[in-house]
């Protein structure tokens, strides 16, 4: 059965939280809309053990002076539905599809910037890849899928998924306590020191995630996601598809460095690479630069 969280969940980002049908799925998503009739905005937090979206807080905080500005929560994650099913790619891409065809249901068709990170990226490039019309363009911040070591031109459909794994974290007598290892605060932190690759994390998301880990259903998605199953397989011909403008951006500290693979689209026209001297959140440590940095590449790419 569908599991709600608990009331006692804050918003994790200001404005109006409203709820939105994916299929048979709920999901929830935060918007701002200055009415100032500019092109919308759509921003997707990444995939961990306690996602959500305070993961684009900083940039939903300043884009909402100026545009209309939604924040998207994934199946399995923050306000949307925690169901106990088996999370895949396609799942989470035709939820970002059911959210761009609510956003330009509301605002005429005009077509959307996005942004997403870490691992949603694969699911918006897939999105974008099967809808280019919807999207003006996408920033992809500390994406997965150049990696040397990972896997990138399997079948179509494909993950990188290990049934052993899935198996064991779903074994009833334990599936509960591992989860609540993997989300105390000490673990919430240490994960966070890995991602900035310094101990200087955002406070404000390391609370954020402990509370949301303690809704009911919180594993669920997660543990598809620590098995393999939501990293696609056949990512390469995806991001190879995009004709879009795209910005790549990461950073160069902590566990999300290695962008070998990145040359493989570094050298198409519609690509831009930005690096920061960050760990994978460069929106939270150098927001300023960010912003601007980001606002600079969307400027250049509206349409005439």
């Amino acid at each position: 059965m569908p599991v709600d969280p608990k009331p006692g969940l804050p918003p994790a980002v200001p404005g109006e939280r409203r709820d939105l049908q994916s299929g048979s799925r709920r999901l929830s998503y935060y918007v701002v809309d200055p009415g100032t009739g500019t092109r919308p905005l759509l921003l997707i937090h990444s995939i961990n053990a306690a996602g959500s979206a305070y993961e684009v807080k900083p940039l939903y905080e300043h884009f909402q002076r100026t545009r209309p500005v939604y924040a998207l929560e994934l199946p399995g994650f923050g306000f949307s539905e925690r169901r106990d099913e088996f999370y895949t790619p396609r799942i989470m891409t035709d939820a970002i599809q059911a959210m761009a065809a609510e956003i330009g249901r509301l605002h005429g068709g005009v077509p959307i910037d996005a942004l997403a990170v870490s691992l949603s990226s694969e699911f918006l490039a897939r999105a974008a890849a099967e809808a280019p019309e919807v999207f003006q363009s996408l920033a992809l911040v500390s994406p997965t899928g150049f990696s040397s070591r990972t896997p990138r031109d399997g079948p179509p459909g494909s993950t990188r998924g290990r049934p052993s794994v899935l198996r064991f974290l779903r074994f009833s007598l334990w599936s509960r306590l591992i989860y609540r290892a993997l989300t105390t605060r000490a673990s919430i932190r240490y994960f966070l020191r890995r991602t900035w690759g310094s101990a200087d994390i955002d406070e404000g998301l390391a609370d954020y995630d402990f509370v949301t880990a303690r809704q009911p259903g919180a594993r669920h998605a997660p543990y598809l996601f620590v098995s393999g199953f939501l990293f696609s397989g056949d990512i390469a011909p995806i991001y190879d598809a995009l004709t879009l403008p795209v910005w790549l951006v990461h950073g160069t500290r902590g566990d999300f460095v290695d962008y070998a693979n990145a040359t493989a689209v570094g050298g198409k026209p519609n690509w831009s690479l930005r690096v920061f001297q960050t760990g994978a959140m460069p929106h939270f440590e150098v927001r300023s630069a960010f912003i601007e940095a980001y606002e600079s590449f969307m400027a250049g790419n509206v349409s005439p």
